[in-house]
């Protein structure tokens, strides 16, 4: 018998393994014309370094690491392990596994005076979340026009698939007052 996830047409948790769903450059494009990111950055989820390479691109100094070692020489520890009293950086930047996001926002909103994460649309979407969503500092909301191009979880060989689901970049600052903006990007 199929359990809930497979009836669905998703996967489970034990077959996501460890989330890896590489971020695409575009989205990381869109985010650079909208929001003015500090120099050093990091992104404590980096994969194989598919937010870390635009980065980089666009002049940005990125501490990447990652609980799994993609082999191509970023740090590699458990984010949510690391004590708060660790220098933090300028601000954080990821894409989040999903099953965490909700812890990564909360560690991530400890150390950096801006956090941002790539989430579904329905992250605003929870009673749960009221403190992060509405008295952590979230400032804007940039959603996609577009959706983005499906990102596959990592190994994934089956059919190649256009994206159904909705993202949007989630911006934390330190000391926001006021309401959230969200815009289209």
């Amino acid at each position: 018998m199929l359990d809930k996830a497979a009836q669905a047409g998703q996967h489970s948790y034990q077959e996501r393994d460890r989330d890896l769903y590489e971020t695409p450059a575009c989205a990381v494009e869109a985010l650079l014309r909208v929001e003015s990111i500090p120099r050093f950055v990091w992104e404590p989820a980096c994969g194989p370094g598919s937010i870390v390479r635009v980065l980089e691109a666009h002049g940005h100094e990125v501490f990447a690491s990652d609980v799994v070692d993609y082999g191509w020489g970023h740090s590699v520890g458990e984010f949510l392990s690391i004590p708060v009293e660790n220098p933090y950086p300028d601000a954080i930047v990821t894409n989040p596994p999903y099953q965490l996001a909700e812890k990564f926002v909360q560690h991530a909103l400890r150390f950096s005076p801006l956090v941002i994460m790539l989430l579904r649309l329905a992250f605003l979407e929870s009673q749960r979340r009221t403190d992060i969503l509405e008295k952590s500092g979230l400032a804007r909301v940039h959603v996609f026009r577009k959706r983005l191009p499906m990102m596959h979880r990592a190994g994934w060989a089956g059919p190649r698939a256009s994206s159904a689901m909705p993202f949007a970049w989630f911006v934390w600052e330190r000391g926001h007052r006021g309401p959230t903006t969200i815009d289209r990007i």
